[in-house]
């Protein structure tokens, strides 16, 4: 069995599978934070094989390892990654292997013959493709170096088919992956020949120019005793010019037999006599001693030893500060679980939901009145085509997506805001949220509802009908009231959805917003200018989806009721405009003097007397628009000759007036919309918030949340246990090399 004759060889491997203490510390760590936290991708250094099929890979995995075994990947050879884990235990008298499974990423001891089957299945599986997932198989004797490395599949340089073709080529882009990360020292195995040649080694310098982290393995070197001499020698070992100064290479022979049958000699001690023949070898053949240190496995294994240490060594800082910051996320981690297991009690379920709504609700009106450096944010185009993708999503058709028909899209639209609009939007291009970004929609929405225009044009028939007969006879006035009503209520109706919508759509968005706000609020200079209760509130709504359901539908449905308020509220006010128009378009009242310097220096308060000369001047003022129209209305004639031009009239008179109304609405739709949307939704929030009720389908939800969050807060204290070790480990081990030196002193 491999087991027994490894065992009986390790003795031979004392002197290569030294170690030092630093790599037992750190193998340690890697241990600890692999198997205990299943944290595979931890910053550890690690070697990448690659090479041509064929060319000793697999031997030479064999020799680092100490044993022989064959990794059986069927006639297309292996197709994904294999990382091996070597370490060297000086205690085992059998070697031990294990497999990590990839679905608990625990590791798994299994015999050998097994750990064979289960690789070569794992190749097998994937077909005629490859497949980034690695194989982690760990081996543990005496006969390892300490040290990890990733097989990769090798290159193939000739396909027959096209299948074997496109499989070669995925082969090389998996491996080049692996190639271009900077923390994996390249281990690139060719063929002791002609250096021009190597294909491998011209794909590590594509990703390593320089070749600061490319070692060359000339394998087969007995292959080429015969044709060095002591002219040739030294320039073969330089590559003859082909190699570059800087590269790292090494030559060797590995143990070799004939196949079928079981090695002649244990497999170290094959091992060692093929290292002992090459030194010999190229001794005899002159070279110089300046590269007998390239030469024979036992200087390969040496350089590897060293080069594992030096990574190591410099890999302590790094992984030491990312075991701290692993701790710190899993103590924050574990803190917010407790946190969230204890608010969610049964007894506190829904005082800690409505209490987060509350906070939810309170921010809100600091977003609104503008916080720094807070995502998301958009600029107007950005918001008007997100705006507008949302509503067809919805299939909206209740409101004017457009200002005018004469825009052929909403491009025609956002171009005309950025570029022809006067004065220009200053901020279009200003990517803002909050209290910003609804100035800037207060801006757009009042454009929009500007481009109102009664579209149709009034016909002699319309004038005719709407004038008909009563009980009393029928002014001009009336028919004008009745055509603005048949013409331009609903277009403005329309247009006022849009505005409530743009509103209700931009209160949503300020969700994300507000939560982000609460949440990076601690540990910053402005957390003592807020409730403390924010970033609390905040990781619980983050935390538990129940929690952040409730509340974001809570918000939701009061962001509606206002749009519906808002909605009703104006078309309530269109109705009464258009049912008399005339009372709307009284003028406003105002005091204008001629020097307002010398009104406001002057200003003295009022007599009596004062007063009662004030107010009729002032109605007197507001006068001015009505007493126009009623000019205009006079002068339409009543004769049945003269229709064509009572038309007219009556057509200019409704556009004017119209004019008037759109005028007057747009001139207060902010305050409409302050007044029927923003103030009552923000006044009303928060007791929205304190009014939530939890349904029996709820509680049974925190139920389960809580079950679930006992395990994670157990498996979080765990893991903190885990890296807390880890950190002692390492730092007992800085104090016991910092304290050599004084020790030394002492003594």
């Amino acid at each position: 069995e491999v087991r027994g004759r490894a065992a009986a060889a390790a003795p031979a491997m004392t002197n290569v599978g030294a170690k030092s203490e630093l790599l037992n510390v750190l193998s340690d760590v890697k241990a600890r934070v692999q198997d205990k936290l299943g944290i595979v991708d931890f910053p550890m250094p690690q070697f990448i094989l690659i090479g041509k099929q064929s060319v000793g890979k697999s031997r030479l995995i064999e020799a680092l390892a100490g044993e022989t075994f064959n990794f059986i990947s069927g006639t297309l050879g292996s197709r994904r990654p294999t990382v091996l884990e070597f370490r060297h235990a000086a205690g085992n008298t059998t070697s031990k292997w294990f497999v990590r499974d990839p679905t608990t990423n625990q590791w798994n001891e299994h015999l050998v013959s097994e750990v064979m089957r289960i690789v070569g299945k794992r190749h097998e599986e994937l077909g005629e493709t490859v497949s980034s997932q690695a194989i982690y198989v760990r081996i543990e004797s005496q006969g390892c170096l300490d040290m990890q490395i990733v097989d990769l599949p090798g290159f193939r340089d000739f396909a027959q088919s096209q299948s074997k073709q496109d499989l070669a080529a995925k082969i090389e882009e998996l491996d080049m992956t692996f190639m271009r990360d900077k923390r994996n020292v390249m281990l690139c195995v060719e063929q002791a020949g002609d250096a021009a040649t190597m294909s491998s080694l011209q794909k590590c310098r594509s990703v390593d120019p320089k070749f600061e982290r490319t070692v060359l393995i000339r394998n087969k070197l007995d292959k080429y005793y015969r044709d060095l001499t002591a002219e040739n020698v030294n320039q073969w070992v330089k590559g003859h010019g082909d190699l570059p100064e800087g590269l790292k290479t090494f030559a060797l022979t590995l143990p070799f037999w004939q196949e079928g049958i079981d090695p002649p000699k244990p497999f170290q001690d094959l091992r060692q006599d093929m290292n002992n023949t090459d030194l010999n070898e190229m001794k005899s053949k002159g070279l110089s001693g300046k590269y007998m240190d390239s030469i024979g496995f036992s200087n390969f294994a040496q350089f590897v030893e060293k080069k594992v240490e030096a990574m190591f060594g410099e890999a302590i800082m790094p992984v030491m500060a990312n075991l701290k910051e692993m701790r710190d996320r899993t103590a924050k981690e574990e803190d917010g679980l407790t946190t969230e297991l204890s608010d969610t009690d049964p007894q506190r379920i829904l005082s800690t939901t409505r209490d987060c709504g509350v906070s939810f609700a309170m921010a809100l009106t600091h977003v609104m009145e503008g916080v720094l450096d807070l995502e998301p944010v958009m600029n107007l185009e950005d918001e008007l085509k997100r705006f507008h993708g949302h509503h067809q999503a919805l299939g909206s058709t209740h409101f004017s997506a457009l200002p005018s028909d004469d825009f052929g899209g909403l491009t025609d639209y956002i171009d005309y805001l950025r570029t022809e609009m006067q004065p220009p939007l200053a901020t279009f291009d200003v990517e803002v949220n909050g209290g910003a970004q609804f100035r800037r929609l207060m801006n757009e929405v009042e454009i929009f509802l500007r481009f109102s225009e009664i579209a149709v044009e009034t016909k002699k028939r319309d004038v005719i009908q709407a004038r008909g007969v009563a009980m009393s006879s029928l002014t001009w006035r009336d028919v004008v009231v009745k055509l603005l009503s048949n013409e331009a209520h609903l277009p403005l109706q329309r247009r006022i959805r849009y505005v409530g919508e743009r509103i209700r759509w931009f209160f949503e968005l300020q969700k994300a917003c507000t939560l982000e706000f609460m949440d990076k609020l601690e540990g910053t200079p402005s957390q003592n200018l807020y409730s403390p209760l924010y970033p609390k509130h905040a990781k619980l709504i983050k935390q538990n989806a129940m929690i952040r359901s409730l509340v974001f539908n809570t918000y939701d449905a009061a962001c509606k009721r206002q749009y519906n308020q808002f909605v009703d509220l104006f078309d309530n006010m269109l109705t009464s405009i258009f049912s008399n128009p005339w009372v709307f378009l009284k003028g406003a009242t105002s005091a204008v003097e001629e020097d307002e310097e010398k009104q406001l220096e002057d200003e003295v308060l009022p007599s009596f007397d004062d007063t009662k000369e004030r107010i009729p001047r002032e109605i007197e003022s507001r006068m001015s628009t009505e007493t126009t129209i009623t000019r205009w209305l006079s002068e339409i004639p009543t004769e049945a000759n003269l229709v064509d031009e009572a038309v007219d009239r009556v057509q200019m008179l409704v556009l004017r007036t119209y004019s008037f109304i759109r005028s007057q609405v747009c001139d207060q739709v902010e305050l409409f919309s302050e007044s029927f949307f923003k103030m009552p939704m923000m006044r009303r929030l928060e007791e929205d918030m304190a009014n939530m009720e939890l349904s029996e389908e709820d509680r049974q939800a925190y139920a389960v949340r809580r079950e679930r969050l006992s395990g994670e807060i157990t498996k979080a204290q765990a893991n903190l246990i885990e890296v807390d070790a880890c950190i002692s480990r390492i730092q007992g081990f800085q104090l016991k090399v910092n304290s050599q030196p004084l020790q030394k002193r002492v003594a």
